[in-house]
């Protein structure tokens, strides 16, 4: 696959431009062009690179690093733990909403797409951009996350006053590479039902997100 068939925001490809010619991507796109000729994939093809079409690289405030798209139909939409307009919110998002109803005391809202958020400048990364149908991991260690690793170097090197919301140990194993003197790294366990009350209820992420950005005079996150 040529450069020019890459299709990510202007802002993004200048960037990652490099990346697309390099032996391990050329690898990457062929096996995920034959997994989605093959059978049933996620996201849809056009929502691969959603995130970063959703918020430029100028535009990023705040990213949240995520591990694999959902695989259960209709759910990916392309940004980490987002779901589409009327598709139930899965459990980790609720979670989420939840935090964000104790933190702010705002209601939890009716539709899981958190679209809203990424035209904000908050950048919802997962480090495997595709799944297969049903077969969570069945996408990782193909390229996706050398890949995804270089989104966050560049945006770590070439930004300054981030903030990083790493949420379980993949997560923050992931984030070994943001530069914390120039940004703000925020850490606790994964939203899921399985880890939540270990320290991801009562982190107030979401409150001390904003309270960063005030402080840098950049305009808070409306959650």
């Amino acid at each position: 696959m040529k450069e020019n068939d890459i299709k990510i925001d202007g802002s993004w490809k200048s960037r990652l431009s490099e990346e697309f010619g390099k032996p391990y991507f050329q690898s990457l796109i062929h096996f995920v062009k034959q997994e989605y000729a093959s059978g049933v994939v996620y996201p849809p093809g056009r929502e691969i690179f959603h995130s970063f079409d959703a918020c430029r690289f100028e535009d990023v405030k705040v990213v949240i690093i995520g591990q694999d798209p959902y695989h259960g139909p209709g759910q990916a939409n392309g940004l980490c733990f987002s779901v589409g307009d009327g598709v139930r919110q899965p459990p980790s998002l609720v979670n989420i909403f939840k935090e964000i109803r104790n933190d702010l005391g705002k209601p939890i809202p009716s539709s899981g797409n958190l679209d809203r958020w990424a035209r904000q400048g908050v950048l919802l990364l997962n480090a495997t951009l595709t799944v297969r149908a049903s077969s969570p991991g069945s996408h990782q260690n193909k390229g996706w996350e050398a890949f995804t690793d270089v989104v966050i170097q560049k945006l770590s090197t070439e930004k300054e006053n981030l903030v990083f919301l790493l949420w379980g140990a993949y997560a923050q194993k992931k984030g070994e590479i943001i530069d914390g003197n120039k940004h703000c790294v925020l850490v606790s366990a994964h939203p899921s039902p399985f880890s939540a009350d270990r320290g991801f209820f009562g982190c107030k992420h979401f409150s001390k997100t904003n309270q960063y950005l005030k402080s840098k005079g950049i305009s808070e996150i409306e959650w």
